[in-house]
């Protein structure tokens, strides 16, 4: 009987955001068990919002005593060889995963075909759970937001802009985005916040509120909340503002197999993609046009 479950997703916020409708799915196919999710230290407390789970645990921290929470079922979402060999000498009697990184070591495993970038990651995650027979109730991104002390942000209509992205391949150039704010709030009248986290960042009109690494990633989802769409590149923001209910117009390369919106899209209805083999052909005209049909 499965009653003690550990789920490891131990990597970036924006890739463990889109495997809570998978979480959810396993929490309600066995409703008695004690979910345990390991993440990366800067996940922690955003893995604290889903809901379905009971206890979040740093991996790092826990990874090499893991015997003694005496799990039943492991799954391991991001394969690596690291996380196969720690439940294996865990003794962990169920162990799923991905079939490469040392796939021998784990009872129940898929191949992994998610490269191939050919439906969303959402789905991949669900397919791999589906080798336990579990088919979810649905598919919904959800976390529990609090408002916090972005209170004052109520009732008005804001859009939000997140400029970064960790890949330069992605990067749609700075001065476009700082265009399009400028039209934004000339055009239609209404206040811009950037948003994100940088090491490199850029100088802002002081027409523009500055949230730029001022927010834990908590904060962060509360502030997506009250934004009526989000302007973003392909990035971890782009998740956290899907999975607070936060429309959002993402800019996308398509050249890059596996890579491209059909895997890493924002999950959900009302988001727009505006997709081209080069980011630079994607013109800021483009962008407020989508805005405004979004705020519409």
């Amino acid at each position: 009987m499965i009653k003690n479950i550990l789920v490891i997703r131990n990597d970036r916020f924006g890739e463990f955001i889109l495997n809570i409708p998978t979480i959810r799915a396993l929490k309600e196919a066995y409703p008695q068990s004690y979910l345990s999710l390991a993440v990366e230290s800067q996940v922690c407390e955003l893995a604290k919002a889903v809901e379905w789970a009971d206890c979040v645990l740093d991996w790092e921290r826990v990874k090499n005593s893991l015997r003694k929470y005496r799990f039943d079922l492991a799954v391991v979402l991001n394969p690596t060889k690291e996380a196969h060999q720690k439940i294996f000498w865990a003794g962990i009697p169920v162990r799923l995963g991905y079939d490469r990184k040392w796939g021998i070591l784990l009872t129940h495993k898929i191949k992994d075909t998610k490269h191939l970038g050919n439906r969303h990651e959402v789905d991949c995650n669900l397919e791999l759970i589906a080798r336990l027979g579990i088919n979810p109730q649905g598919k919904e991104l959800a976390l529990k937001v609090e408002e916090g002390k972005y209170k004052y942000f109520i009732n008005q209509r804001i859009v939000m802009i997140h400029p970064f992205t960790s890949d330069p391949i992605k990067q749609w150039p700075w001065e476009r985005f700082e265009e399009l704010a400028q039209r934004i709030r000339s055009e239609l009248d209404l206040k811009v916040v950037i948003v994100g986290k940088t090491e490199t960042k850029p100088q802002l009109s002081s027409q523009l509120i500055d949230m730029v690494n001022q927010t834990t990633l908590p904060e962060l989802a509360a502030l997506l909340k009250r934004a009526s769409v989000l302007v973003t590149a392909d990035s971890g923001p782009m998740h956290l503002a899907a999975a607070v209910g936060t429309r959002v117009v993402a800019l996308f390369r398509n050249d890059y197999p596996g890579k491209t919106a059909q895997r890493w899209g924002p999950w959900g209805s009302g988001h727009r993609v505006i997709e081209k083999a080069n980011l630079v052909a994607i013109t800021v005209e483009e962008v407020f046009n989508q805005v405004k049909e979004v705020l519409s």
